[in-house]
């Protein structure tokens, strides 16, 4: 079994991962990037086609890398993004080590060999630290109620869902859920003129999706308010907007009709709705996040509900953080533009360590 040693070892090559990377290599210090995927950038690569990005290219810039020449006004499609990332890695010519599927994590009682951590091709890297970049949440959520639905009604899970020619038929789609994604991927439906029944929370808050907007954030710095600040603890304790843009142009479509809330299944083949309920259903899409799924860290550090504890990425292991998490320190820490912030802190504090 291969074993080698680095001083940090970075697990996940997404933005988060590459943003880690990228303070580490500027420190001089040992390390690897693990990624389980075929390339960097593949899980933006995989997402349904119809994605855009949320924030305009200059607000998306990961550290040392602007986004490539174009109108600094537009909203980068999931190819760019991914595009974005192969090249960044490539730049700065960062050691990621692809198809490195991470299957046990554990802390030593060696403290300059502070993990172990194992792949699924028997790779063994020991390591001072580990910085966990694997997104936020990785486990596809669905309601308990979806089991109610009959086996003529075919269910996708947004993790699935690429284009509309995946859902059978010409009937009645239902798309599940109050965030960004599930907005784009009704319109994305309804764009083929079958009916689309949008289970949507219309309490949820919206935010402007303009350049306007984006430089009075910049400005205001209100994207960077720490949770652990008064203002942050009330930012913390709304639900997470979605862009008007995102809605309103859904609104546009004749046959898209909003429910509200999905509240359970009706006769085995509706949904039923806050404000209304479902014709018989052909398909649904479940756009409704994630659950965590850290099976494979064997360490003291989640709560309840399988989540990981920490301070601003650093968990009470010594050694071991986190990165990417939603507001791991503010609102723009699970977003592209916000990367970089919580990556050089978290990397300045690990070095530290004796």
């Amino acid at each position: 079994m291969p074993i080698e040693a680095f001083h940090t070892v970075v697990i996940g090559a997404g933005q988060a991962g590459l943003a880690a990377a990228y303070y580490l290599q500027q420190h001089g210090v040992s390390f690897v990037v693990l990624d389980e995927r075929e390339t960097v950038g593949d899980v933006w690569a995989t997402r349904f086609d119809a994605l855009r990005l949320f924030s305009p290219p200059w607000a998306s810039n990961l550290p040392g890398l602007s986004w490539p020449p174009g109108s600094p006004l537009r909203y980068p499609s999931k190819d760019e993004a991914a595009q974005y990332l192969q090249q960044y890695a490539a730049h700065f010519k960062l050691p990621v080590r692809l198809r490195q599927r991470v299957t046990r994590l554990l802390p030593t009682s060696d403290s300059d060999e502070g993990f172990h951590i194992y792949t699924s091709d028997n790779q063994t890297y020991i390591c001072k630290n580990v910085i966990i970049c694997t997104g936020a949440y990785t486990a596809p959520h669905m309601p308990m109620f979806a089991a109610e639905l009959a086996p003529t009604v075919v269910q996708l899970h947004s993790q699935a869902y690429r284009r509309p020619s995946q859902l059978p038929g010409t009937g009645a789609v239902a798309v599940v859920g109050s965030g960004n994604s599930a907005l784009q991927i009704a319109a994305d439906v309804a764009a083929t003129g079958r009916p689309v029944f949008v289970a949507y929370d219309e309490n949820t808050p919206t935010l402007p999706n303009n350049n306007l907007m984006w430089a009075l954030l910049k400005i205001t710095g209100l994207m960077n308010v720490s949770r652990h600040t008064a203002l942050g603890r009330r930012m913390l304790s709304r639900p997470d907007p979605v862009v008007s843009s995102d809605l309103t142009r859904l609104r546009q479509f004749s046959n898209a009709q909003f429910i509200g809330r999905a509240l359970g299944v009706a006769n085995e083949t509706r949904l039923h709705g806050r404000q209304a309920t479902t014709p018989p259903l052909e398909a649904v899409v479940w756009a409704t996040g994630y659950a965590p799924d850290y099976d494979w860290i064997e360490a003291p550090i989640f709560d309840a509900k399988g989540s990981p504890k920490h301070y601003r990425g650093l968990t009470s292991v010594p050694g071991l953080a986190f990165l990417g998490l939603p507001w791991l320190n503010s609102r723009s820490s699970a977003l592209m533009g916000g990367a970089g912030r919580d990556a050089r802190y978290v990397v300045e504090q690990l070095l530290k360590r004796p």
